[in-house]
């Protein structure tokens, strides 16, 4: 029997053998010049026209790029801000042979991008492609010899060397590296290396001393190059070849690392309105510590895209079970994630009206508050073009809604209601424009052609209505179907809490006159007219407004009162040790803020560079909501409160404050020995 399985077995030993040294081979560091060769002919050139709007027009622009051939049918992967947006690619291979490409699918929250060479147009007798070939990026590991391969300045392929230097390199600033509205720095975490590269090499490989791909180059930052680890952009490249996109879920969560440094888990900084985790109960200041089944932690900025990758890679409609902690006691919720849309569609020209304009994502309508994502976005206005002389003038953030009363949902309805308007005319047209700006509701003519600027200044009085109008222009008088000899205003915004309110006054109301005189403004300039008569009352005052609500007659009585304390005449604190100002909230602060008339909170005047506010990230015009836990409403509070850390030393002081949307804490943590 043994002499019978012997040779079996030393056929086994002799298989084994054979494959640990193909995979010490394999691991073997090659020659240099094999390893540059290895990848050196997949490296392309890439030449790319894109297109983006600006001042009202779909601005072309060329540049220049690298990037790698990764298969034998043409795909190349690159950086989305190489070819993300490009209308016409053209890539030069090692040998200088070009070839015409298209772009499969573009990432920006990866900054990724795959091209596919047009291997059709190539010579039949043309030679194989050369092809890199990704490694594995979790391997890499800090004083690994790499390559950084590319074409900078548009010049011919080229190779530096280097060591690298951070396997998790993250932006100082968090959201400073944005593309297409996308914050880059939440799913990735660059290999730093000190290779140098250039303009140009963006796009390219970074390669290990096998002739591996280990990363795809993306910034450089003084001395220090950054690359987009392998396994993330193997990964994404292969779902942008098959589907064009990558599809994330969405959960309205926003996380931050701990504050304390004993704590285990993820800090829950906000949580969006209406979104999934909302609907899950999950609250600012929570500590998430299993997501999903898999323990979760974020002890500095550096682990959190390592969450972010878990999060938004979850199956949308997916139920995701999360444990965690809320005031120190056990808590348990369940999210079901929703499809994640991009920041912001891609932006249109509309040559006629001089602009260019974008629909409405999920994300870019809750940026906007909105409540749906009916309307066209102004994205950008042309200065002289139809747009922008209109009275009053569209600008960026505008919202358009109907024209000459039918409904704009998106995009499309704009083109279609527009080219309906315009079919067969040889003059410029004056159309109706509804729109809105933040939550007034207005009224513009727009024209295909030039118009003079409009200028509106700005309204201040001190008896006070509590409302934004807009002067009945004889191009709105005649748009709204009124005589031509019309005079007076429209009201754009009734604010709430307000004399015009109280009253019944509501946006589209039109007022001709003031307890029985005439409201003098019919161009633009006569913006402050109807704000000089309300002058002459005195707070208390009853005036009675006259004029027009739809084609019914108005006629309103209204109790004038005394105008709300202007930011600059309210409490305010300049704290000396972080180097900021506070101020108590103005009527002006609440509207735009959504708050109502009691909430609490204080809002951010000022900021000293450098200062210990500032290294913290408080921002001007944040909202403070709370303090150390602390809630904030009156500046003398908030001094005590501050003079008594400060006089004790707190090791940590930590703000919770909203910007926009979105809530966070920030915490501050002074060196009082050299303060």
């Amino acid at each position: 029997m043994k002499l019978i399985h012997l040779p079996y077995a030393l056929l086994v030993f002799i298989s084994l053998y054979k494959l640990v040294c193909a995979d010490e081979k394999k691991d073997t560091p090659l020659p240099l010049a094999q390893a540059v060769e290895e990848v050196y002919p997949a490296i392309v050139r890439i030449e790319v026209v894109s297109e983006q709007g600006s001042s009202g027009r779909m601005m072309k622009s060329r540049a220049t790029g690298s990037g790698v051939i990764v298969s034998q049918d043409g795909r190349v992967v690159t950086n989305h801000h190489v070819a993300g947006k490009a209308t016409r690619i053209t890539c030069r291979l090692h040998d200088g042979e070009e070839v015409m490409a298209d772009l499969l699918g573009a990432d920006p929250m990866t900054d990724l991008a795959v091209l596919r060479l047009r291997m059709e147009d190539r010579p039949k007798k043309s030679k194989p492609l050369v092809v890199a070939t990704f490694g594995d990026s979790d391997k890499v590991e800090i004083g690994d010899v790499c390559f950084a391969m590319g074409s900078p300045a548009g010049l011919s392929q080229s190779v530096t060397r280097g060591i690298v230097s951070n396997v998790a390199l993250i932006s100082p600033n968090q959201g400073s590296f944005r593309l297409d509205g996308e914050n880059v720095g939440e799913l990735v975490r660059w290999l730093g290396h000190d290779a140098i590269i250039f303009p140009g090499n963006s796009g390219g490989p970074l390669v290990n001393e096998n002739g591996l791909i280990i990363g795809i180059n993306e910034v450089g930052i003084g001395s220090l190059g950054g690359a987009i680890p392998s396994n993330l952009a193997r990964s994404v490249s292969k779902e942008l070849a098959e589907n064009g996109f990558i599809a994330r879920c969405w959960t309205g969560l926003e996380c931050q690392p701990v504050l304390d440094p004993n704590e285990v888990g993820l800090l829950v900084a906000g949580i969006i309105e209406n979104s999934p985790a909302e609907y899950a109960g999950l609250k600012p200041g929570d500590i998430i510590k299993v997501y999903d089944g898999k323990k979760v932690m974020a002890r500095i900025a550096e682990d959190l895209p390592i969450f972010n990758q878990l999060a938004y890679g979850m199956k949308i409609n997916k139920k995701v079970k999360i444990s965690g902690l809320r005031a120190k006691k056990r808590m348990t919720w369940t999210l079901t994630t929703k499809s994640r849309e991009s920041a912001y569609a891609q932006e249109r020209e509309l040559k006629s009206w001089g602009l260019t304009i974008r629909n409405f994502t999920l994300m870019s309508s809750l940026e906007a508050r909105r409540s749906s994502k009916k309307g066209a976005q102004v994205h950008s206005v042309g200065r002289g073009g139809p747009s922008n002389s209109a009275k009053p003038a569209l600008v960026p953030r505008d919202v358009i809604t109907s024209i000459n009363g039918e409904a704009v949902q998106n995009i499309s309805d704009l083109i279609r209601i527009s080219n309906k308007i315009t079919s067969g005319k040889v003059e410029p047209v004056a159309t109706l424009v509804s729109f809105e700006r933040d939550m007034a509701k207005l009224l513009t003519v727009v024209k295909i052609g030039p118009e003079a600027e409009e200028n509106r200044p700005v309204q201040a009085w001190k008896p006070w209505l509590g409302v934004s109008t807009q002067v009945l222009t004889r191009e709105l008088t005649e748009a709204l179907g009124l005589a031509k000899t019309t005079r007076g205003i429209r009201i754009a915004q009734v604010f709430p809490r307000t004399p015009g309110k109280k009253a019944g006054l509501i946006a589209g109301d039109l007022l001709f006159r003031i307890d029985g005189q005439i409201i003098q403004a019919y161009r633009t300039e006569d913006a402050e007219v109807f704000g000089n008569m309300i002058k002459e009352y005195k707070p208390g005052a009853v005036v009675v407004f006259s004029g027009l609500r739809g084609k019914e007659p108005l006629d309103l009585n209204v109790t004038l009162e005394k105008r709300p304390d202007p930011a600059n005449e309210l409490p305010d604190y300049e704290e000396d040790t972080f180097e900021f100002t506070v101020r108590e909230l103005s009527f002006g602060d609440r509207v735009n803020q959504r708050l109502e008339e009691k909430e609490p909170g204080l809002i951010i005047e000022n900021v000293e560079p450098a200062g210990w506010a500032s290294l913290a990230g408080l921002r001007q015009g944040d909202l403070v909501l709370k303090i150390n836990g602390k809630t904030m409403s009156e500046v003398v509070f908030f001094e005590k409160s501050m003079n008594q850390w400060i006089q004790e030393k707190t090791k940590r002081i930590v703000f919770f404050v909203q910007r926009g949307i979105h809530t966070l804490f920030l915490e501050l943590e002074p060196d009082w020995d050299n303060t």
